[in-house]
């Protein structure tokens, strides 16, 4: 007979009852286990879906904004395109129909941000877009300044009120220099050459258009330095340069 039978039958039930006990406690500890597990993992999964439902959101109302910018742009662009045509001085035959865009292929992959979210829609209008490239509007912006130049040159402003004094000058030293041109041209052609009356000719010619020599060249600086235009009172301060400075000139040649 061993130990195990010696024992009374209350040890053993004592025994099973006391492991069975052991095993309820960690069967409970497992499913609370289990059971937090599964609601961290359902807290993470819904935080992660209402972030996810978030970025879908600003995804779309960055998409919607991007479109609206794409349809506004090709608007403008036609339009500008259909008014270059009218400007003057270029063929419409030469210019051709708007071209068609750049396919998607030859875009460059970095155009659009990585996260839509933190594109708002008014980022699209800036001036200049993340990647340092300027905005399509404001490209076409300045196509459509140099566009209303070309076909309205005459509403640039007027010439600003310190270039006036200079005007006088520039039509005096242009008159000179054509006069001494002129002069030139007259001592040349009273030599025995060939062709000497043709000279003195083409001198005297010169001489008489020396009081106005100086408006094309202040034309020339009013409108590619100073973006104005030379008005009638410009023009005539530019002669009156002129005249002086021929009147002078003459007077010199006539003492000598």
């Amino acid at each position: 007979m061993t130990t195990r039978d010696r024992q009374p039958p209350s040890r053993d039930y004592q025994l099973m009852v006391s492991a069975l006990a052991d095993v309820t406690r960690r069967r409970d500890a497992e499913l609370d286990e289990a059971e937090q597990a599964y609601q961290d993992s359902a807290a993470r999964a819904a935080g992660e879906l209402a972030h996810a439902e978030n970025d879908a959101l600003s995804a779309d109302r960055w998409a919607g904004a991007a479109a609206a910018q794409v349809l506004d742009v090709d608007r403008e662009a036609a339009r500008l395109w259909a008014q270059l045509r009218r400007a003057r001085g270029l063929r419409v035959r030469a210019l051709g129909e708007m071209p068609d865009p750049a396919p998607i292929e030859t875009l460059p992959r970095v155009a659009l941000q990585r996260r839509p979210s933190s594109a708002l829609p008014s980022d699209l209008d800036g001036v200049v877009t993340g990647n340092g490239r300027q905005s399509p509007r404001a490209l076409l912006a300045r196509a459509a300044d140099r566009i209303e130049d070309r076909l309205r040159p005459t509403s640039r402003r007027p010439l600003p009120r310190w270039s006036l004094p200079l005007l006088p000058m520039i039509g005096a030293i242009a008159s000179s220099l054509a006069g001494l041109v002129a002069a030139g041209l007259v001592t040349f052609g009273q030599t025995a050459v060939f062709g000497g009356l043709l000279i003195r000719g083409l001198g005297w010619l010169a001489f008489i258009i020396a009081p106005s020599a100086g408006v094309p060249a202040a034309a020339y600086l009013a409108h590619q330095r100073l973006h104005a235009r030379l008005d009638i009172g410009g023009i005539g301060l530019t002669l009156l340069g002129g005249m002086i400075a021929a009147t002078l000139l003459s007077l010199s040649f006539a003492a000598h």
